[in-house]
């Protein structure tokens, strides 16, 4: 066979074998094509429609916020906010530009919407600016035609009506942080917001509702094309709250405490626990944090010495000076002794070789239980405490709401601090000494308390020993109307001719001349009122500056001067309300705490809920 010849046949062999396999190839994509055109066409049919439907979140509306009486605390309004479709509008640069001669555009702010544009795809809603004003939509809008790609969308956000005025107790929203979402579709959202602080963060879930839903239509790179609108399911709105606070009293309590550098005061109604009002001055605007808060502002608060966003009412933990004498004066009641017994009080009495002195240098004199709470006499009440033990003056204290969380429906509340020897013990190592005993006596030393704390222990005392619980909820009751009869409480077993013995001492206080807050009574017939000053050292006096005379505190850096504190109730033959007020290095508490509770007491008495009107949140009066 010829070489040539040779060559022909493998090659033919070859061809052949090639054209087999192209057969095979061609055989098993065919049937392939047949497999899911025909056997499959119903499976992937379904798929494909499937992949065709984009389900999007509807957000629900927040739930709002009333006072006792329906006034509105908290809302959402509409937050109209520019965007642009980068498709339609081509050049984003250039767009931003244009809408920059209508609403004014940073440099960080161009800089941030051009970094949002590079994640997310080019027939999205780019978000430019929210929160406009009317001006600027109706500007946006009349230049539309010039604008292409761009339109106004509507959307809510939250409105504190009373701003400043209730930020510590509402709280604020904004949006959540990443270990917040913890896998909630909702709060992924761009436009989600939720309680920081507050009541917007205590009944989070019960404000923010449920998200509805819509199916969209969508072509094979996401763009939309129609909705299916009978698969929407509309948002559940959250549930509106009403809260215990009177809007008027609220609004007069933090106008009253703004006279001072820094001050906080609760008003509570003794029979009820209701928190009528709950001030903490210098506050903060809630709404800036709702339009977004610029870092400048941020720095402002947190760098702010005076801790604005810091809620001391029921977070400040104090010494509580003599507003503690109530305390002691019912556990040595109690342990028995004799309010008859009368102890000298020459000004300074000695324990080993330390040294106690009474806040009055030349002392007292003679005084009984009712004149050591009139004088407030620290004599007196060194010793009452060395009779009766440190123990005896914890329970006591634990059992009016001292060193514990009272349980107030908000968050960051702290504990204070009443100490005891088993407390010592496991905290230093140490046995309690008889001198702790007597500085425990006047409210000094280890023992802390809040003023949230201060009213509750006076609106114990004020409605004869029933262990009332704090709450800002009201669970839908407007005004007292619907709350059950009789106490709001466990009663606290307490004598009542102890009760009444304190009650003559707080009274004497204010309605008797000599009584250490005598000048701040209220002289309205029928509304006065009971107390006790307190002042609280935040520094140690030393024995060279007694020698010499103790500097007044108007002569000390601010923030070495003394807490002044008072607590209160009215009307005294009646009581129902109890006010605790404090002011951050105030000095003296009958000179600058009492007049302001005072104030808080005379307002509360003349604002009586039996004489205001009551109005319902579902009533067209209320704005929605």
């Amino acid at each position: 066979m010829s070489e040539e010849k040779a060559k022909s046949i493998s090659f033919s062999r070859r061809a052949a074998f090639l054209a087999g396999g192209k057969l095979v190839l061609l055989s098993a994509l065919a049937g392939r094509m047949y497999q899911l055109q025909v056997l499959q066409a119903d499976q992937f049919g379904l798929m494909a429609r499937d992949n065709s439907i984009s389900k999007r979140l509807i957000e629900p509306p927040r739930g709002r916020i009333f006072d006792r009486y329906g006034r509105t605390l908290a809302e959402n309004e509409q937050n109209y906010r520019v965007q642009v479709v980068r498709e339609v509008s081509g050049d984003l640069e250039a767009i931003l530009a244009k809408l920059n001669e209508f609403v004014p555009l940073s440099d960080a702010e161009k800089a941030d919407v051009l970094k949002q544009s590079r994640r997310i795809r080019t027939f999205d809603p780019l978000t430019v600016r929210e929160n406009l004003s009317w001006n600027q939509v109706a500007a946006i809008e009349v230049n539309m035609p010039d604008l292409p790609g761009v339109s106004i969308d509507i959307g809510q956000r939250r409105r504190y009506v009373q701003g400043t005025m209730s930020a510590h107790i509402l709280g604020y929203v904004a949006a959540p942080a990443e270990d917040e979402v913890q896998g909630e579709p909702l709060l992924q959202m761009p436009s989600a917001r939720i309680g920081k602080s507050g009541v917007e963060k205590q009944y989070e879930t019960e404000l923010r509702g449920k998200a509805g839903s819509k199916d969209l239509e969508v072509n094979a790179v996401g763009r939309v094309i129609d909705e299916k609108t009978d698969r929407r399911r509309e948002a559940q709105p959250g549930a509106d709250l009403i809260v215990s606070l009177d809007a008027d009293l609220q609004r007069y309590t933090q106008v009253r405490l703004s006279r001072e550098r820094s001050a906080s005061a609760v008003l509570i109604d003794v029979h009820t626990g209701d928190i009528l009002a709950l001030g903490r001055w210098p506050s903060y605007d809630p709404g800036m944090f709702t339009r977004g808060i610029t870092q400048r502002e941020w720095l402002s608060l947190t760098n702010d010495e005076l801790k604005p966003l810091a809620n001391k009412a029921i977070a400040g933990q104090y010494a509580p000076g003599s507003t503690f004498k109530m305390i002691v004066a019912l556990a040595a009641l109690k342990a028995g002794v004799d309010p008859r017994t009368t102890e000298f009080c020459p000004g300074v009495m000695r324990l080993g070789n330390a040294r106690f002195h009474c806040w009055k240098k030349g002392g007292h004199g003679n005084m009984d239980m009712s004149n050591g709470l009139k004088n407030s006499c620290d004599i007196f009440f060194y010793e009452t405490a060395r009779k009766v033990g440190v123990d005896k003056i914890a329970e006591m204290a634990h059992l009016f709401g001292l060193g514990q969380v009272t349980g107030i429906d908000l968050p960051g509340e702290k504990p204070g601090l009443i100490p005891d020897s088993d407390w010592k013990l496991a905290t230093f190592g140490e046995k309690w000494q008889q001198g702790e005993t007597l500085v425990i006596g006047i409210g000094q030393g280890f023992v802390t308390a809040t003023p949230l704390q201060l009213a509750l222990m006076t609106a114990r005392i004020a409605n004869g020993g029933i262990g009332i619980v704090p709450k800002l909820r009201r669970d839908a009751v407007i005004a007292g109307i619907g709350d059950p009869p009789g106490p709001h409480g466990p009663a606290l077993e307490i004598p009542p001719e102890h009760m009444a013995l304190v009650h003559e001492g707080m009274n004497r206080v204010m309605n008797e001349q000599g009584g250490t807050a005598y000048r701040a009574r209220i002289e309205v017939p029928g509304m006065e009122m009971a107390g006790k000053t307190g002042t609280a050292q935040v520094r140690r006096i030393t024995m060279s500056e007694r020698a010499t005379g103790v500097r007044k505190n108007e002569d000390l850096p601010w923030d070495r001067r003394d807490h002044a504190l008072f607590v209160g109730f009215a009307p005294v033959h009646a009581p129902q309300y109890a006010v605790a007020v404090i002011v951050d290095h105030g000095g003296g508490g009958s000179k600058v705490a009492a007049p302001i509770a005072r104030d808080i007491l005379l307002e509360a008495q003349r604002r009586n809920p039996s004489r205001i009107a009551v109005a319902q949140p579902s009533a067209p009066a209320v704005k929605p």
